[in-house]
């Protein structure tokens, strides 16, 4: 019962008039921009961070949240009716949606995309509501050398997972390090990588590098590619699945939930893995794999639920390590850091109603998702015929504005521009910006801990192998490195064999 407690407090929490109106604000705003091709949640929370400073710090987070999962079905709506995944989680549900949509049976797709999401997202607050204050009772056994060998596995799952190739990701994560060392070093004083400018002498601020790579990075990209003209969508009849379909389906519902709830916790996991997973589990499990693809309602209900779930417990080593697990849980980070909040194990015990209240409001928002998903398709399908050179000079002058209210710095603005191109760079070479963050996040995380690490250890780097948990993270590093490297080299292996076979014919 002293466990319950703090939770029925959060409802409390979450009850209050202003955090229900900003949890509402959070989801509707997250399904818009699920909608909007290439803008993404990330993107969002990005420009959106100077909006709240003016807020208390739970109810900025319970907006953001809802940014975040509402963004997962809103992708769905453009991927069935039009052929476009608004969210990168989103791109499987194109597959069979859309075939689903052509046949007249756009309605079944979407009932059983907002049912799957519902289910997932609950299943998944659940998990987090018991599995946080286990991971966080566990976190408090680490010292610097834990949070040094799981900052280094974090850095590197999200290096190796994220997609685009390996070694673009271990280059934009590199980037990301050195732009963490810039500043004034924290332990001697020295200035770092300044060259001489006062503006530089605290480091780079997290706000204008999301926003930059994040919001007028897209935007530019976003401009190149808007050649893709939207085909006309199709109608949404009943959409509310028959008996057939939910027995279809169910097994996908709850093999999606737990696959998405266990890859969402894992960093560089998150709602676009877990929807590609799920995917590929339901048609190796399918009596008759050639369905997918043409209409397979289990191909709509298993991506749908899994990057749901993942979205909501990607929240699990945010809140409970201080350990972001993809790029939009390091903008939160970021969010909650402005906020005078250290996320970590002492989150829950110091400040329950925040902890509490976030989880809690995942309850309200995965309710209001459901209730608001079908009734807005037509809104959300007629703000997509806005052309996009009206909507894009728009939004970046609310990310110039939002950069320059945040310090009132011409500084800030200038970061946001550079920032902003080079991300634009990125994603016209290949390159994916959340390595970058993460590891701009996690790269001061790094730096501290290690050093603390050498002076407590006396410089003795295999006092990390006599710690039984950073000797443990330390083994998943080497793992993660080295076994990309044994499958390639394999892989050359059983391509050259074939060849000798044919050369000795």
């Amino acid at each position: 019962m002293d466990f319950l407690n703090p939770v029925i407090d959060g409802f409390g929490v979450v009850v209050d008039p202003m955090n229900l109106l900003y949890c509402l604000l959070g989801v509707v705003i997250g399904m818009l921009i699920g909608v909007l091709p290439g803008l993404g949640p990330a993107a969002t929370i990005a420009i959106l961070l100077p909006l709240t400073y003016g807020v208390e710090p739970v109810t900025a987070i319970i907006m953001l949240a809802g940014i975040f999962y509402g963004a997962q079905y809103g992708g769905t709506i453009t991927s069935v009716l039009l052929r476009l995944p608004g969210e990168a989680s989103s791109v499987v549900t194109v597959f069979d949606g859309y075939v689903l949509a052509k046949q007249g049976r756009a309605g079944t797709a979407l009932g059983i995309a907002a049912i799957g999401s519902f289910i997932g997202g609950t299943v998944s607050i659940i998990g987090l509501t018991f599995l946080a204050p286990l991971v966080a009772s566990f976190a408090l056994d680490f010292g610097p050398p834990e949070y040094t060998a799981l900052a280094l596995v974090g850095i590197l799952l999200v290096s190796t997972i994220s997609g685009g190739t390996r070694i673009k990701a271990l280059i934009a994560a590199s980037i990301g390090l050195l732009l963490a060392t810039v500043g004034r070093d924290a332990f001697t004083g020295a200035e770092r990588f300044t060259f001489g400018s006062l503006s530089l002498a605290d480091g780079i601020d997290f706000v204008p590098v999301a926003m930059g790579l994040f919001g007028v990075g897209e935007i530019l990209y976003n401009l190149e590619e808007r050649h893709r003209a939207a085909s006309a969508p199709a109608k949404v009849a009943n959409v509310w699945p028959s008996r057939a379909d939910l027995r279809q389906s169910s097994g996908a519902i709850g093999r999606g939930s737990v696959l998405g709830f266990f890859l969402g916790i894992l960093p560089g996991g998150g709602a676009t893995i877990s929807s590609m997973a799920a995917y590929a589990v339901e048609k190796k499990r399918a009596k008759d794999p050639s369905r997918f693809g043409k209409g397979a309602v289990e191909g709509v209900a298993g991506p749908e639920t899994a990057n749901n779930a993942a979205a909501t417990s990607s929240f699990i080593p945010l809140l409970t390590l201080g350990i972001p697990a993809n790029a939009t849980m390091a903008i939160i980070f970021g969010a909650l850091l402005i906020q005078g909040v250290t996320p970590g194990p002492q989150l829950i015990s110091e400040d329950p109603e925040l902890f509490w209240g976030v989880v809690n409001s995942m309850y309200i928002g995965n309710i209001l998702l459901l209730i608001l998903s079908i009734p807005l398709v037509g809104l959300f399908v007629k703000i997509l015929r806005v052309r996009g050179a009206i909507l894009a000079p728009i939004t970046a002058l609310i990310t110039i504005l939002g950069a320059y209210t945040i310090r009132n710095s011409m500084f800030d603005v200038l970061l946001v521009v550079l920032f902003g191109a080079l991300g634009y760079l990125m994603k016209k070479f290949g390159f994916e910006p959340g390595p970058l963050v993460l590891a701009f996040v996690l790269g001061a995380l790094l730096e501290d801990n290690l050093r603390r690490s050498l002076l407590v250890l006396d410089g003795d780097v295999s006092g990390f192998l006599s710690r039984p948990i950073s000797a443990v993270l330390l083994v998943i590093f080497v793992l993660v490195a080295v076994l990309p490297i044994i499958k390639s080299a394999t892989a050359k292996r059983r391509d050259r064999k074939p060849t000798r076979v044919s050369a000795d014919s």
